[in-house]
């Protein structure tokens, strides 16, 4: 084993100890997903009201349908945003910080286990792959088509995120890929 001059220890000592510094990533994406969580939670309480009063209180504006797909579309894309925020944190965590024991004990780790960057960035960019598509059809949800070839390019764009869906959980095309 090769002796280290005493720079050479305080220098790797100091630069090991500050990976610690992603702490404050790990935290602040767990801020960020509760507040989301919390946030698509409330909108679903509202949403869950108007459908009562729908039923019940004979509430029936002219839209509801659309507000109601809006609204729900709307939290599901909250949601899936506090997903991503919670998938950083664990695995920033996991990667720079400590493996997180309590995960090993509760036997559903399979989702969360992330060992590399590489694994890091293949989950967080499935989720953010399914936020795009749901803000998508949230936005497609407004608007208003004036000319056939709208609608074409409103099919083309649906037909390009069936595709990106297609490869995106195509795994032997994504082996082949890496291969090369």
């Amino acid at each position: 084993m090769k002796k280290k001059n005493i720079l050479e220890v305080i220098f790797e000592g100091t630069l090991w100890k500050c990976r610690l510094i992603a702490i404050l990533a790990v935290i602040f994406g767990m801020v960020g997903s509760i507040s989301l969580f919390l946030v698509a939670s409330y909108d679903m309480v509202i949403i869950t009201e108007r459908v009562y009063m729908f039923f019940f209180e004979g509430y029936h504006p002219l839209n509801f349908h659309e507000l109601l797909i809006e609204k729900i579309i709307g939290a599901v894309h909250l949601y899936l945003v506090a997903v991503v925020m919670l998938i950083f944190s664990f695995g920033i965590y996991e990667l720079f910080i400590s493996e997180i024991d309590d995960k090993e004990e509760s036997g559903r780790s399979r989702i969360l286990a992330i060992y590399s960057l590489d694994e890091l960035k293949d989950k967080l960019g499935k989720v953010v792959i399914m936020v795009l598509i749901i803000g998508f059809f949230k936005r497609v949800m407004n608007i208003d088509y004036s000319n056939p070839m709208e609608m074409v390019y409103l099919a083309g764009s649906i037909l390009m995120l069936a595709l990106a869906l297609y490869f995106m959980h195509k795994p032997l095309l994504k082996e082949k890929i890496k291969k090369y």
